[in-house]
Formats: C-alpha cells, sequence, structure tokens
C-alpha cells in the first residue's frame, strides 16, 4: 500500500496540507493532466493511505475517510496573460495581505511569516488597471524556487509546480469585486486541475498570474500559470473555491 505523510513544513491552515501541494501529490498517480478534488482537511503528519478508487481514480484516506479523489482530465487554458518577472514583481508589492492581515501567515505557499528557503513566498498582487484587456482582475507574483524543491531530476518537483499556480488562484478570486466579494473573505480550496508542460530549475526567475472566471454561490472559480523569464507557458491550472467561515478554514468540521 502506498502512504502519504504531509510533513509540517507544507501546511496551509495551522493543522492541515496546503491544499495544492496536496493537489499535486495525488497528481503524481494520475497519469497526464489530473483533477483533485479535497473532501477534508489533509492532516499532517501521519501517514494516509493513497488508494485505487473502485472507479479507477485515485484517494486519500485515513483509517477509512475519505480526504481527497484524484482523476485524469483534460484542462485546457486559453488566453493566458503573459506577464514579464518585472511586472509580476511590482504587482506583488502590492499584495493586500500582509504578515498582520493574512488569515493563514504561515502557509507553506503565500504565508508572509515563512522564511526564504521556507516556504515558497508567493504573494500576488493585482497588476495595474487595465493591464490585460478582457480580464477585469488579473494577480501576478514573481518567483523564484528555491533549491529545496528540486526534484530527483534537477528540477522542480510537480507537487511545487501545483503549490504556485494554487494561492494566486485565491488571492485573485477574493479580490474580484465585480464578483460582489469585498476581499475578507475566508475561502479554502476545493478542486483543482493542473497541467504541466515543462517545470523550471531551482534559481529560474519565474512569474505565476491568476485571475477569476466566475461565481456560483459560495463557489469561486479562476485559473492560473506558471510563466518562465520569456513568458512562455510552463503549466496552467483551474481552481474552485469555497467560501467558508472562519473556524472551517482554521479545521473545524463544516
Amino acid at each position: 500500500m502506498v502512504s502519504l505523510v504531509i510533513d509540517r513544513r507544507f501546511r496551509g491552515p495551522p493543522n492541515s496540507g496546503n491544499g495544492g501541494y496536496v493537489c499535486g501529490c495525488l497528481a503524481r498517480h494520475v497519469s497526464g493532466d489530473a483533477e483533485v478534488t479535497l473532501r477534508a482537511p489533509p492532516p499532517l503528519e501521519r501517514s494516509l493511505d493513497v488508494l485505487t478508487g473502485a472507479d479507477g481514480g485515485i484517494e486519500l484516506r485515513e483509517n477509512g475517510k475519505l480526504l481527497a479523489t484524484a482523476r485524469a482530465t483534460d484542462i485546457d487554458v486559453p488566453d493566458v496573460p503573459r506577464v514579464s518577472y518585472e511586472a509580476a514583481e511590482e504587482a506583488a508589492g502590492r499584495t493586500p495581505y500582509e504578515e498582520q492581515t493574512h488569515n493563514l501567515p504561515t502557509c507553506f505557499v503565500c504565508g508572509p511569516a515563512r522564511g526564504h528557503g521556507d516556504g515558497l513566498r508567493i504573494f500576488a498582487g493585482p497588476l495595474q488597471a487595465g493591464a490585460v484587456p478582457g480580464k477585469p482582475v488579473v494577480f501576478a507574483a514573481s518567483w523564484v524556487p528555491h533549491g529545496s524543491l528540486s526534484g530527483a531530476d534537477g528540477h522542480v518537483a510537480p507537487e511545487f509546480v501545483w503549490a504556485a499556480l494554487d494561492c494566486p488562484t485565491g488571492y485573485c478570486t477574493v479580490g474580484a469585486r465585480h464578483l460582489g466579494l469585498k476581499g475578507d473573505e475566508t475561502a479554502l480550496l476545493g478542486r483543482m486541475a493542473a497541467r504541466i508542460e515543462r517545470r523550471p530549475r531551482p534559481g529560474d526567475r519565474c512569474a505565476v498570474v491568476a485571475w477569476p472566471t466566475g461565481r456560483e454561490g459560495r463557489k469561486l472559480f479562476a485559473e492560473s500559470a506558471l510563466l518562465d523569464a520569456e513568458q512562455e507557458v510552463l503549466a496552467t491550472a483551474r481552481a474552485t473555491w469555497l467560501l467558508v467561515d472562519r473556524q472551517v478554514q482554521l479545521g473545524a468540521s463544516a
């Protein structure tokens, strides 16, 4: 039986795994593009079972409790905004959340309380208004992957690419005033699908871009992309976020 243990370093909320990272870990067991649905907060530092379900998909369970499912899919994200590293770095300077105002300041991906070489420190902020015609809200962040993220082949491991594509979609959806949001809502990743074309190497200058695509009640939808220094697309993702109350975000039962 295959098992997964989520190290505390890779937390999102204080006591559960970062959603994008966990999705990426499960996606390793799927050939090609993958879609992962998170059913319950994945606990830290406990052995979790990775199983093949009755429908041929992948399941993550703890003592029989279903935590997440993964399946093969085909994802296409058209019209990716091409943003330079410099423009993404400038946008990151406008990130709406600092350590004092961030709901999850120790999040592995976007937590400002995480140090260099520990968290990814991807702080997405809005591009200048009108910078991308046809997309009312586009967030971007610069990212230089740390050496600790390297896989056996010398490139950034796939689960960290998934992680990098995750939190910026949450930032841009909660920041979407045209969808009736105020910016102070709390949300959790519910589902994520991704396609990885190429993976960067540690030290490469990258940009992450994300933009909202709609809303259905408490479901928020967004897409994201990872770009290299030449603004070529390395990976794309589609995410569904769920508006929740603060206690659910911190790990209480929904």
